[in-house]
């Protein structure tokens, strides 16, 4: 097997963005509830804006309000002109309309494309940024030393709003055949993927025997292992005999992640 160390590619990332002149606005962070997973995701991106001398500001608004009140909450921040940069931190809590709030984010100012308005500028192509996890793929082939226009099969498992659907979307301009695949679909058909792209969000779902030789797995599933009862990823790397490329889970597309919105950020505050 080859390892793809996600923390060497976000590494390099970050050194790029230090060339730059750090974006004069700040990048404002809305954490609503105590989701364990959330607060963690947060701090690990308040750790890199440290790094980079981003200046991050985090909100953490009652999550007793409701859709209106948030909304409007978040909509003063946001429209503050020393405001640069937006991030809802999801899964925001039950009662709460995600995109009704999300849509409050200008388009200028959605480093993770978010919105309606900036997810369909993505989809026309005329997004200056792209999703991040979109970015987490191009950076990893980019990696690779590879284009994706000469890949000749793509299979992208999961079609979720975060990761299925942009990565499908940015593969259909290029790719002779790109599988969308969800739960119940036919999972033989990912023995004849070049790429394998995991978002499913069920540890150990994907096994070496699904798969080809020398297929490229980018993995951004997470759970609970029921073998280990550790995090792992929606590939199940344990026992596997085949030359394959892979993210591993912690440690792969998560830093590639975080590096990409502070990446978005850099990119719309460019003056």
């Amino acid at each position: 097997m080859n390892k793809i160390n996600g923390k060497e590619i976000a590494s390099q990332i970050l050194i790029d963005l230090k060339k730059k002149s750090v974006p004069k606005k700040f990048l404002a962070v809305f954490l609503i509830g105590d989701d364990a997973s959330s607060i963690s995701f947060v701090k690990q991106k308040e750790k890199i804006a440290k790094e980079l001398g981003v200046d991050f500001r985090i909100y953490r608004p009652s999550n007793s309000l409701n859709n209106d009140r948030l909304r409007e909450c978040i909509r003063k921040i946001v429209n503050v002109k020393k405001c640069g940069g937006v991030i809802v931190q999801l899964p925001l809590p039950s009662n709460i309309n995600a995109n009704y709030i999300l849509n409050v984010i200008p388009s200028q100012k959605d480093v993770e494309i978010m919105s309606e308005r900036m997810i369909g500028a993505f989809y026309d192509g005329r997004s200056k940024v792209l999703p991040p996890s979109v970015e987490v793929v191009k950076q990893v082939l980019d990696n690779l030393g590879i284009k994706k226009e000469n890949l000749k099969r793509v299979a992208i498992v999961g079609q979720g709003f975060l990761i299925g659907r942009p990565v499908t979307n940015w593969f259909l301009a290029g790719i002779s055949e790109v599988l969308a695949l969800d739960r119940g679909s036919d999972f033989n058909l990912l023995k004849e993927a070049d790429l394998v792209i995991c978002g499913m969000g069920q540890a150990g779902l994907i096994k070496s025997s699904m798969l080809k030789e020398e297929a490229i797995i980018i993995d951004f599933g997470y759970g609970i292992s029921a073998k280990t009862g550790k995090m792992a990823g929606d590939f199940e790397v344990e026992g596997v005999d085949k030359n394959i490329f892979y993210t591993s889970t912690p440690g792969g597309t998560g830093p590639i992640l975080v590096a990409s919105l502070f990446k978005n950020f850099y990119k719309l505050n460019e003056e």
